[in-house]
């Protein structure tokens, strides 16, 4: 919030209706502080105040809001010209994020008050897939010509910049084909009269319009980049992705991959604007899945029963080997996936990931395999066979467990689902029952049973 105004001195000059002040200090403020305040509002009171705002400001601000609801009762309360001047100052492909998400009769304004060209971009870029890098970009974007002059391209960029995502990083096409990339700091750096086709980047990293969104955003994140060209299958230049779209798709992507693994429906909104209902919709599926699932090991307690009954000391330690498998596997899992969604392991290299995770596991095992010998004999006073059944069970268990962790979401990622849909809550209740079978068959064989 701004430094020398807090949140409830701005609420403040809303109730004691002091607009001109509050426009005043609203002008000086960063436009995310100022969506954060609008946020606070209610919505008559929201409206009055986004009204205030000078029209450019007025444009960023309302790409920052995170309540599509709000930004719905915005558009419906704005007379034409209002609405008209917000749509001009926005960036296509916020204007194109804002379509998606609105009914058809409020699209239907925001179109309506577009001129023939912008409705043609957005049409367009509303075709492409909901997670390619076509759906990503944005058409506004610099391009030179090879032939230009330093001084005719900055030229070229005082006259058409303005309204461009950004003016930084400039693509050098001819007939459309993408040729090269410079940068301004480049020209700055050069004489007016160097053509542009002699200080541009050739070897420019692109991607086509079909690329996963998810494959784009690792790409910034792998080579540091400001922005990205989007080209065609004739590599003719098509549109750019810039920085702060693909942080968007890093953020989404980490808050569904945390969701899936949290074993919860993927949901795009804020956690206090989803209602109770809605919220129990995306939970129930996975925990009810998960349960009839988990009916496998009361089953595997129910063959066993009369081992049970025979040596009551083994109930003790089913809690402890569940839980230590569960965990064992979840670990696996987790680094797995995370690597995955990183880059850093692919399919091709399960062989490699298995040899890895069986020498880890191993080590692990072993250790807690000693560990829990010793607790059983010392702290719970059981014999030394017991003891044996529970370490060997807990080695055999972590080793098992860790493959599985490692394996699965490689194998769900080859076969086309989310890997994240293999972690912890799913894994854990295979290695619950592999755990007590494993459990069973060694106290069978030790206890004689």
């Amino acid at each position: 919030m701004h430094d020398n105004y807090n949140l409830n001195q701005l609420m403040e000059l809303v109730r004691e209706r002091k607009f001109r002040a509050l426009r005043g200090i609203l002008t000086e403020m960063n436009e995310v502080d100022i969506a954060e305040f609008l946020d606070e509002l209610e919505v008559e009171d929201e409206i009055l105040v986004f009204r205030l705002l000078p029209k450019e400001l007025a444009a960023e601000v309302f790409s920052y809001l995170e309540d599509i609801e709000d930004q719905e009762k915005l558009i419906t309360s704005l007379s034409d010209q209002e609405l008209r001047e917000v749509l001009d100052e926005l960036y296509l492909d916020d204007t194109v994020d804002l379509i998606e998400d609105m009914p058809a009769n409020v699209v239907s304004r925001i179109l309506r008050n577009t001129d023939s060209s912008t409705r043609a971009q957005i049409n367009q870029l509303l075709h492409y897939p909901k997670d390619s890098a076509g759906s990503l970009m944005t058409t506004e974007f610099v391009y030179l010509h090879p032939d230009a002059t330093v001084e005719q391209s900055f030229a070229r960029i005082r006259q058409v910049g303005l309204d461009k995502e950004t003016v930084y990083t400039c693509y050098v096409t001819q007939n459309r084909v993408l040729q090269g990339v410079v940068t301004v700091k480049r020209m700055l750096l050069s004489a007016y009269e160097t053509r542009i086709g002699d200080i541009m980047e050739p070897n420019v990293l692109s991607v086509t319009t079909a690329e996963d969104k998810e494959a784009v955003a690792q790409l910034f994140s792998k080579y540091d980049l400001s922005a990205l060209p989007v080209v065609d299958g004739d590599n003719r230049l098509v549109g750019i992705i810039t920085f702060d779209d693909a942080m968007d798709v890093m953020e989404e992507e980490a808050t569904e991959d945390i969701e899936k693994m949290a074993a919860i429906l993927p949901t795009d909104k804020p956690y206090f604007q989803t209602g109770v209902i809605e919220t129990w919709k995306h939970r129930i599926p996975w925990l009810l899945l998960l349960m009839i699932s988990a009916t496998f090991t009361g089953t595997i307690l129910g063959f066993f029963e009369e081992a049970l009954a025979a040596n009551a000391a083994l109930t003790l330690f089913i809690p402890m080997l569940m839980d230590t498998g569960g965990n064992s596997g979840g670990q696996a899992s987790v680094t797995i996936i995370r690597a995955m969604s990183l880059g850093d392991v692919e399919f091709a290299d399960w062989l490699l990931v298995i040899w890895k995770e069986l020498r880890v596991s191993l080590l692990c095992a072993l250790t807690l395999g000693v560990v829990v010998f010793g607790k059983v004999m010392a702290i719970d006073r059981k014999n030394a066979t017991v003891a044996l059944v529970v370490a060997l069970t807990i080695f055999f268990t972590i080793v098992i467990a860790k493959l599985i962790g490692c394996t699965l979401p490689m194998l769900a990622k080859r076969l086309g689902f989310d890997p994240a849909v293999m972690a912890s809550p799913f894994i854990t209740t295979v290695v619950d029952a592999l755990s007590l079978l494993i459990y069973f068959a060694i106290a069978t064989q030790v206890l004689g049973l």
